[in-house]
């Protein structure tokens, strides 16, 4: 199937040219949406990655309307390509996966951006090091105990979505969720060591 994505930012900008040159393109089903392209949550995206099938083949006219990071870009083609799909860009003829020269292309940039965060890596892992050398630690703060202790209890009552709880306390939800399963694992150790003394 041929897919075709339209996407511009806000309500008063018009989509009817690209979806005029998606339709030239001979797009089956056109996913269009007025969201801003910095969000990954873009529902009509979602949408359409979740319906892509080997051998299907997006078409976008300009490579902004996908993603306006380099990095969110190559993700998104890594996605596309691991459903066996292609994507071709009408703007930017070297984004074109169902082709040789365009796959070789992909390849190299690809491996460009991949090399530029392996340098960001490599240096923010240095910057630690030498914080750390001085005395100094990085990452962020540890969150206040009696702010996770509060967020666990309002869990344990059931009587509040988790959605309430990380609004109330602060503690992220990915936070909380780490505590509680690190707590069920400590109850599972302790239990073990009960039942072999």
């Amino acid at each position: 199937m041929v897919l075709g994505y339209a996407r511009c930012s806000t309500d008063d900008q018009n989509l009817d040219w690209q979806i005029d040159a998606l339709n030239a393109q001979g797009c089956e089903r056109i996913f269009q949406e007025k969201f801003t392209g910095t969000r990954k949550d873009r529902p009509e995206l979602l949408r359409m990655m979740d319906m892509l099938r080997q051998g299907d083949t997006i078409i976008i006219c300009e490579l902004t309307r996908l993603s306006r990071s380099v990095k969110d870009l190559f993700d998104l083609v890594e996605q596309i390509e691991k459903a066996g799909a292609n994507i071709r860009s009408l703007k930017e003829p070297w984004l074109d996966t169902t082709t040789p020269q365009g796959r070789l292309l992909f390849t190299i940039f690809s491996g460009v951006s991949q090399f530029e965060r392996d340098l960001i890596h490599e240096r923010t892992m240095e910057g630690l090091a030498s914080a750390r050398a001085r005395g100094r630690m990085g990452g962020r703060p540890p969150k206040d105990k009696k702010l996770i202790e509060q967020a666990l209890t309002l869990y344990d009552s059931r009587n509040y979505p988790v959605s309430e709880i990380t609004s109330t306390t602060g503690v992220s939800r990915r936070t909380l969720y780490k505590y509680i399963n690190r707590r069920k694992e400590e109850q599972e150790k302790q239990q073990k060591q009960q039942k072999q003394q």
